[in-house]
């Protein structure tokens, strides 16, 4: 090649590197319009939620009891359940296929959401490690985790969780969602790992644009947790990790959860946005009412919504029930439903295989009650 030609050929690659590092980039207000617009936005209000600026159940009362500003909820978090460990996966096969679909529990959870909607429910509770998947467990040997050993996310987890929040923002609804949990929260290697998946979910949750979910740090933050940064006195650093998180001057609403029948210490009170408590255990309506009275008690405590979302009582045709002791405090109260020795396929919605589109007797108490209290109703 002669020395014209190189010169020629530098001059333009030169000119090309040139011409590409002028080009304009994107204004921090083209990046931004590359976020989804979502049309649900959760907010608090004193003790009351509001979905997009208005009261939930706006002026809406029941035998006398507030029911405006309540988030009233079911246990629902096997709805991007999947099991990696192969000797524990074929537990959770349909049985007119004989394997299992995590892409179709997923489609078959988002079909039935509409209809729960139509009875008035606004809240979901979710999880990325899921719950058992046998209602209650000893041990849970299957791994069911959005989170990887180094807290990244898992592509297909977070695939499902996007068609989930996409349906709830389209009908109105809330997801409380959970980050870890305590059957599977060993499957992130270290505390380290642990900072990295609360910061990793949250910052998707930014890129996707949704402003309809609830924080829930962890699942029971009381029961044998691996990483101490999870347990009671640790987890309220998690929950001011959450809402240090900002973008455009949002920030996720966030708390965590105790086992049931325990009242939220100090710590989580000052730290959360809103209560978790759990009625697992507590057969006397009585206990319930108590339980919000004395979260209510706990120093740090100021106007706060106080929620259940995690309560296996039901008595639904009784005029006594947890249901109703919750509502009567003025808390929400949240349906956890599992499939009970010598139960069939519809019956739970937290034992996998789930038939999401049934309506076992006990899910048609819960939500001819729900209908009741809200009174919505397809």
């Amino acid at each position: 090649m002669s020395i014209f030609a190189r010169s020629i050929g530098c001059t333009f690659g030169f000119l090309l590197l040139a011409g590409s590092l002028l080009q304009p980039r994107e204004s921090p207000a083209q990046e931004k319009s590359k976020v989804p617009r979502r049309k649900t936005v959760v907010t608090i209000q004193g003790e009351m939620f509001l979905i997009s600026g208005q009261p939930t159940y706006e002026g809406r009362t029941w035998n006398g009891k507030k029911i405006e500003g309540l988030l009233l909820n079911s246990r629902m978090v096997q709805a991007i359940f999947d099991d990696f460990n192969p000797d524990t996966a074929s537990l959770w096969k349909y049985a007119d296929t004989k394997k299992w679909d995590p892409e179709r529990n997923t489609r078959e959870f988002i079909a039935a959401m509409p209809r729960w909607r139509q009875h008035g429910l606004l809240g979901m509770t979710l999880n990325l490690q899921g719950g058992s998947p046998q209602g209650y467990s000893a041990q849970q040997p299957w791994h069911n985790s959005a989170l990887k050993e180094n807290g990244s996310l898992r592509a297909d987890y977070m695939s499902r969780l996007r068609s989930v929040l996409d349906k709830a923002d389209e009908l109105g609804m809330v997801v409380i969602l959970g980050l870890f949990y305590f059957g599977q929260d060993e499957r992130v290697k270290d505390e380290e790992a642990v900072q990295r998946g609360v910061d990793n979910a949250i910052d998707w949750l930014f890129d996707q644009g949704y402003r309809n979910v609830l924080i829930e740090v962890n699942n029971e933050c009381n029961v044998r947790y691996d990483h101490n940064i999870l347990k009671p006195q640790r987890v309220h650093e998690l929950i001011e990790r959450v809402q240090k998180r900002t973008r455009g001057g949002r920030r996720f609403l966030a708390g965590t959860s105790y086992g049931g029948g325990v009242i939220p210490k100090e710590n989580v009170v000052r730290a959360s946005d809103f209560l978790l408590l759990h009625g697992n255990g507590i057969k006397e309506p009585a206990r319930i009412a108590e339980m919000v009275r004395q979260t209510r008690q706990v120093p740090g405590y100021r106007p706060m919504p106080i929620l259940f979302n995690e309560d296996d009582h039901f008595d639904f045709d009784q005029p006594k029930n947890n249901f109703v002791a919750a509502i009567n405090e003025y808390a929400s109260w949240g349906y956890f439903d599992y499939r009970m020795k010598g139960e069939g396929f519809d019956d739970g919605y937290q034992s996998v295989p789930v038939n999401w589109g049934a309506m076992s007797a006990r899910k048609q108490g819960f939500f001819r009650l729900l209908s009741e209290i809200t009174g919505e109703g397809p």
